[in-house]
Formats: C-alpha cells, structure tokens, sequence
C-alpha cells in the first residue's frame, strides 16, 4: 500500500478554512525572518486565534492541548524545573504522575528542550500543548512570586557575607533594592491598594489588601526586615534613624507606564517598624459617575443632587467605602471652566485640572474648619471638604451652603438618615441642617464575582426570605463564588459600589425640624421617596450576577 504524507500544519489550517495560502505564506515570511515559531507569527498576525492554532496543532501532532486560564498549577510541581530552564525552552511544569512530567509548551516538538528538561528532572516529559502567552504569564506567576524573590535574597547573603546588609554599601545595597522593588511590581501586577509590612517576632510578613481583603504575600527572614524597612523609608524622604515615633511620607514610581504614587506610614511595635504603603493610581481619579456602579434610577438621582447651584451633599461610610471616588466623579462632572471649584483635603490623593486643591495642615493652623473659611473668600461656586469631624467645620459648612455655595463632603455614619442626625448631635441646628441639605449618599464596596468561574444556583425558599425575596414571582438564580487562577482562587475580581440615595425633599424637612429619629427618616423616605436602601442595592447586584448573597450580607445590615 502506498504511504500517505502527512499533512503540514500550514495545510491542516487551510483544510480547516481558517487561513489562506496567501496568509500562510506571509506567515512563513515572518517565521524566516523573525526565527519565531509558525503559530506565533499567524496568531501575531491576526490570522488565527490562540484557541485555533492549538486545536490544530493537537489534531496534528496528536498531543493534547491545555488552556491555563483556568487551570491551577500543581504547587508540589512548579519548581521542579528552574526558573532559567523553564524561560529558556518557555515550558511550565503542570503535574506529575509517578516518574513522569507533563510540561506546557507551545513548541512540543523540540527535542533540545525535551532533553535538557530530562537531564536537569530525572524525569520522562510528556509534552502539553499551551499558547506561548498563557505560558508566559504562568512563568511570571510561578517565578515572579516566589524563585525571584528566592533569587534576590541569595544575591543578598552572597553581596553582604552575613546577611546584616548596611545601607550605602554599594553593592549590598543592590539586592535589598531588587527585593524592594519586587515587592511593589507584584502588588502593582496583583491591582493591591495597600502593601502591609508587618514584623513578627521570627519574621517579617508581607501582606496586600485586594479587592479589599487583606492576603498572604511573603514571610520574609528576620535580619532581611531592617534593611528592607530602612529602603522604603529612604525612599519616601523619612528619617531612618528615627524608630520611636511614627512617620508619614511618600513617593512615585513609574510602573507599566503609569506614575504610581505611594503613601508611606510607619508605627513603632513591638517587634519593630509596622509599615503600610498605600497605592494612588491617578488613572482611577478619571473616573465618571457611570463608572462607580450605579443604577440608571441612582445615577440620575445623583446627577439631579449635584446639579443644585446650592446646598450640600454628604457621602456616607465607613473607611474603604469608596467616598472619595465618588466625590472626585462628582467633581469630575461639574468641572468646567466656568465654575471656580476649591478643594481642602487630607490630603490631596490626586490633582484634578482646573480645580485649585489644598492640603490640610493643623500644625500651620489649617484645619477643615479655617481652611472652609479661607476658601470661601476666593470667590467659590463648590466646595469640597474631605471630611466633616467636628461641630465647627459641619457649622461653617452649612453657612457657605446657605450663603449660595454647593458643598461636597464625606460624613462616617452607617446611612442616610443617620448623616442628619449626626449633624445635629454635632451642635447644628435643626433649621439649618433642613434647610441647607440637597442629599445624602450612603455607600459600601463589594467584591465583584469572577466571570470566570462563578457558578450559578438556584437559592433556598429559607434563604430568599431571609434577605425578604420570599414574595417573588418567578425562579430567582444567584451566583456562587469558586475560585480559578484568574482570582488567585478567591472567587472574587474587582470590587462595585452599593448605594443608598436620599434626596432631602420637604418631608424629610419637616422631620428634621422635629428631630425625628433616624429609623423615622428612614423609613419615611423609602415610603415617600421609594429610596433603595443598601441592602435593596446589593440584592439587585446579586439578582444580576454581580457579586454574592455573602458579600452583600457582609457589608449590610437589615
């Protein structure tokens, strides 16, 4: 019987009706010129996807194929293979089965790569077809996180011979820095707020908070845990010889093409240094009130409040709710260059354009209160306060909103109604808390499920009417959190706003002329102004898909 030629790749894609002759030719072109492999050049070029080429490549060679998107690598695995082996031939240990090894590679016909892998494992590898950038990622994700900082640490103890590494030496100097700097590219790739360095007594722990959790990064050697601290210091312009009292600075650094600012506070413990950087990104002050995760009824709403010449308007919740993004997405939408817009913060997070911003200092005799004051003689149309603390400032406040001028600013109560209360607790009048008050904004953060693994459930008859949706008409289906690689196998990706909107309307007045309780205003305005309160929000959110009965729960009350 005569022998059948195998078909090549290129004309398994044609067959396939995926490319052209044309296009295969330029691919080859590309192939030649750049030495990169065929897959590559045509996924490069637009001409197949990821997806294509390794449904090909796996129906011709017979290899199976695997996606890491989703895929969670073996940690007793992902270091058999050295780190400048893996990046070398692009290969990722997956799994191991006896004395076998299958790796992730886009090239599996390889042999050089194969062999070294044999020698370097004592094992048989078995080849898996993955595309070349999920492979690459895998390798940051392995490597990056762990052998690298493994790696600094060991040019460390070789640059300083005992460990101690002493600032201003040159050479020891170096990997500290390396380390260092590792720390905040992981935190920045990882979309951290806040990097926690927190000494223990053996060790040093390096935690980030994500998504507004707090998670395990590293577990550092005690000695590394001066020289580490003594860097950051350095950089943020804080006296490194001072131990005994606490500090604040700050810094920027250029990240992915992005100027990162970095907020620096250090608190004396018991085991030394307690350091918590906080991460400014002045991409995120960009953003729009479309973008905070409002409802269309609450945007409008909210568009309605800010839109009053006059008056003023609070934004509720406790510290981490997500009040100053909303004030600056506010700002964002009234700035114009028509309208003089002032600011006095504490302190100023990020620069807005044509908006003049000031920083509160108490020790130059610049509080809340005085700073209000002196705005108010430049001729302001809005103002906003980063915070009512205290009776003065909530007073000087409401005279500049009564004497023509809108006022933005943030209040810590638990709601709506609770906000008018406060400030009459605060030593405002009732009159005048009713008559200079435009609305309230009530507001929390959930963490937003992962698309790619949330998985969907039909909840209880004793749930619903637990969260009070036991009267619904129609089968209701919620969401539960998994956890894949893309969440770090959380469940859980981004974070949305919940909110409460009170528009202050004459009958919520009229309570607080009579000092009504908060539970009174409260349930008047969802009466009378069909105000949503948080819990309704996240319900809504958990209907759509959005986040989890537990995150709402967590975050709410009844």
């Amino acid at each position: 019987m005569p022998v059948t030629k195998k078909k090549r790749i290129g004309e398994n894609l044609i067959d396939r009706g995926l490319i052209t002759k044309d296009q295969l030719a330029e691919g080859l072109e590309r192939q030649a010129e750049t030495g990169e492999p065929l897959g590559t050049a045509l996924v490069e070029l637009g001409y197949v996807s990821d997806f294509e080429w390794l449904e090909a490549t796996s129906d011709q060679l017979d290899i199976p194929y695997l996606t890491l998107s989703n895929y969670i690598i073996d940690p007793e695995v992902a270091h058999v293979i050295s780190e400048k082996l893996a990046r070398k031939h692009k290969v990722i240990p997956l799994f191991r089965i006896e004395n076998i090894l299958s790796v992730g590679t886009s090239n599996p016909t390889n042999v050089v790569a194969i062999d070294d892998l044999t020698r370097q494992t004592n094992l048989e590898i078995e080849p898996i077809l993955c595309a070349e950038k999920e492979i690459n990622q895998a390798l940051d994700e392995i490597y990056g996180s762990s052998d690298s900082m493994d790696e600094k640490m060991k040019e460390y103890h070789e640059g300083s011979g005992n460990g101690e590494g002493k600032q201003g030496e040159g050479e020891t100097e170096a990997p500290i820095i390396n380390i260092v700097n590792l720390i905040f590219n992981r935190a920045f790739k990882m979309n951290a707020s806040d990097i926690h360095l927190n000494p223990e007594e053996k060790n040093l722990r390096i935690r980030y908070r994500i998504d507004g959790v707090l998670e395990d990064i590293w577990t550092q050697p005690k000695h590394l845990q001066g020289s580490i601290i003594s860097r950051i210091k350095i950089m943020a312009d804080m006296d490194i010889a001072e131990r005994r009292r606490p500090q604040d600075g700050r810094f920027k650094l250029e990240m992915n093409n992005r100027m990162i600012d970095f907020r620096v506070s250090s608190l004396p413990t018991v085991f030394g240094e307690n350091v918590v950087l906080r991460l400014l990104d002045p991409a995120s002050v960009k953003v729009t009130l479309t973008d905070l995760g409002l409802s269309n009824n609450l945007e409008n709403l909210l568009r309605k409040i800010i839109a009053n010449p006059y008056g003023i308007v609070l934004v509720t919740g406790p510290t981490g709710s997500g009040k100053t993004t909303t004030l600056y997405a506010s700002l964002n939408e009234l700035n114009e260059v028509e309208k003089n817009i002032i600011t006095i913060e504490d302190p100023v997070e990020y620069q807005l354009p044509l908006i003049r911003q000031s920083n509160m200092n108490p020790k130059a005799g610049m509080t809340f209160a005085s700073g209000l004051r002196a705005i108010l003689r430049q001729d302001p149309d809005i103002v906003m306060v980063g915070e009512v603390r205290d009776g003065e400032t909530a007073t000087v406040a409401v005279q500049a909103a009564l004497t023509g001028h809108l006022v933005l600013s943030t209040l810590h109560t638990n709601d709506t109604a609770g906000a008018l209360t406060r400030l009459v607790d605060m030593g405002v009048e009732p009159f005048l808390v009713s008559s200079s008050t435009s609305g309230i904004i009530a507001q929390r953060l959930v963490r937003k499920l992962c698309d790619h693994c949330k998985e969907p459930y039909t909840p209880s008859e004793d749930e619903l009417k637990t969260l009070g949706l036991d009267k619904v008409q129609r089968e209701i289906q919620f969401y539960h959190p998994v956890g894949c690689k893309k969440c770090r196998d959380s469940g859980y990706a981004g974070r949305i706003g919940i909110f409460e909107i009170m528009e202050v309307t004459e009958p919520i007045r009229e309570l607080i002329l009579k000092n009504a309780s908060a539970d009174v205003i409260k349930k008047v305005a969802m009466k009378k102004n069909g105000m949503t309160t948080l819990r309704h929000d996240g319900l809504r959110k958990v209907v759509n898909g959005v986040t989890s009965v537990e995150e709402v729960l967590r975050v709410t009350r009844v």
